[in-house]
């Protein structure tokens, strides 16, 4: 987990992998032992995490995040791996294909790039901005397909494309504090580890320069942040487990499919809509899954 070992949110999420597990008859200190590695987003301790289970020579290795990925193929070409949350990995050559990805790796997509425009039409329909920013670490691989997608999404929805990488808590406390001096602005953030571990800091920084944003995980609401459309992420942990299930049963990763979020949830902070003096159109409201109050 690229994640620290305090994150209540993602606690929470590979709690219901287990307890998928339990439900599918693998019972910890019985016949399943689990060992976990909280790396937080640190790509040197990462990797050391990543060699050391890898000693431990596991029958099935389960991760999340598109930069673990490849950190732990460096390690491995033959312990089975689950992962969870990566976008396009056929496009990132992870997989052969979807439907048979080969090799010792399958798992549970995140949303497709082009979820942006999804992401960035919701926010001109909740704030009518101008201007967007497409706030990501430059570090992820995938920032610079999404921002082909976004560059050309903007165009159709009549809003200035903006690009704003960041890395560390500086540079995100810098570059808010950059956008937000024009006005009619709003941020757009796609599936990014750093901005998820730092998202109490992100979503009070938005609200303190008045910045509606969309997000691309519900932890960023319930952490204050205005609304977010993304695949239900507990569902994705459990879809993983299943998959940790059929490999320990014998079944192998390059022959079971690579699958596509099925879910999606659209969750909104009308106190944080409030505070930013927005009110929320009626029609979105009663579309959204969530309401947080």
């Amino acid at each position: 987990m690229p994640y620290p070992e305090s994150d209540q949110e993602v606690q929470a999420r590979v709690a219901a992998m287990r307890t998928e597990l339990r439900k599918l008859g693998w019972l910890e200190a019985k016949n399943l032992h689990i060992d976990e590695r909280w790396a937080t987003d640190n790509l040197d301790r990462l990797r050391a995490d990543a060699a050391d289970l890898v000693k431990l020579g596991p029958d099935v290795i389960f991760i999340t995040g598109g930069r673990v990925v490849p950190i732990v193929r460096q390690q491995t070409r033959s312990i089975p791996t689950v992962f969870v949350g990566v976008t396009d990995p056929l496009g990132q050559d992870y997989v052969e294909s979807l439907a048979r990805p080969g090799g010792n790796i399958t798992g549970i997509a995140s949303p497709e790039y082009s979820v942006v425009y999804k992401l960035l039409e919701l926010l001109k329909e909740i704030a009518h901005v101008q201007r967007a920013a497409l706030v990501s670490n430059p570090e992820n691989t995938s920032t610079v397909f999404y921002r082909r997608h976004f560059e050309a999404a903007a165009p159709a929805l009549a809003v200035h494309p903006v690009m704003m990488p960041v890395q560390r808590p500086d540079d995100i406390e810098r570059a808010f504090e950059t956008f937000a001096q024009p006005p009619h602005g709003g941020l757009v953030f796609p599936s990014d580890l750093t901005l998820l571990a730092h998202r109490q800091m992100v979503t009070a920084l938005a609200l303190r320069h008045r910045l509606p944003a969309i997000y691309s995980d519900r932890a960023m609401v319930t952490s204050g942040g205005l609304a977010s459309y993304s695949a239900d992420r507990t569902t994705m942990f459990q879809q993983g487990a299943v998959y940790v299930d059929r490999i320990l049963r014998g079944e192998q990763p390059g022959d079971l499919p690579v699958q596509q979020p099925t879910r999606y949830e659209l969750v909104i902070n009308t106190k944080t809509a409030t505070a930013l003096g927005l009110e929320i159109p009626t029609g979105l409201l009663a579309r959204a899954d969530e309401v947080v109050e």
